[in-house]
């Protein structure tokens, strides 16, 4: 297990004794989340599916391509999101992509800003990759906020990137290199 520690938050991989708080987790926010990712359906949002979900997870972190936190309060009561590093290539490309989602109820708190700033430290620092990348609806104005205070640049728009709800959206791809973040 990974643990990072910031000034307000615990983010730790996740274990299966997670699978519970995870499937509540997605169940309070499976509308909420679903403006910029696809509903799921019933099964995805059951304790079943998210224990099988972080045994994946646990599976590609142990091959070093998927590393998934959940982002707790502090105390670690409280599981108030998620965030990962995914899709990690090495050379010749040494690069990742970053997704993650708040808890409604905790969004417009810098909790995101906070956890992904940990998360980069974690890729570039322990991992040593050379590139993060993430996709962003342009609809997703709190996202994009995020990663460009996170020094994230744009670098284009990919369109009808993803199927989303019923029809194909467009994405903005967001990067940021390890030479810019030091």
């Amino acid at each position: 297990m990974i643990r990072i520690e910031s000034d307000r938050l615990h983010l730790r991989t996740f274990v299966e004794k997670d699978a519970k708080d995870l499937a509540k987790l997605m169940q309070k926010n499976k509308y909420f989340w679903a403006t910029y990712e696809p509903l799921h359906d019933a099964a995805f949002y059951t304790e079943e599916a998210q224990y099988r979900k972080i045994l994946e997870g646990i599976h590609l972190q142990r091959s070093n391509r998927e590393y998934s936190f959940g982002i707790f309060t502090k105390d670690e009561q409280q599981l108030i999101g998620h965030i990962s590093l995914y899709a990690i290539k090495r050379l010749p490309y040494s690069s990742a992509f970053i997704g993650y989602s708040i808890d409604e109820q905790f969004t417009r708190q810098g909790i995101a800003s906070e956890a992904v700033k940990e998360v980069v430290q974690f890729g570039f620092n322990v991992l040593n990759l050379h590139r993060i990348e993430a996709y962003v609806s342009p609809k997703n104005i709190a996202s994009i906020k995020v990663l460009e205070k996170s020094n994230f640049k744009r670098e284009g728009l990919l369109r009808e990137l993803l199927y989303i709800n019923g029809s194909w959206e467009d994405h903005y791809i967001y990067a940021l290199l390890q030479g810019e973040y030091f």
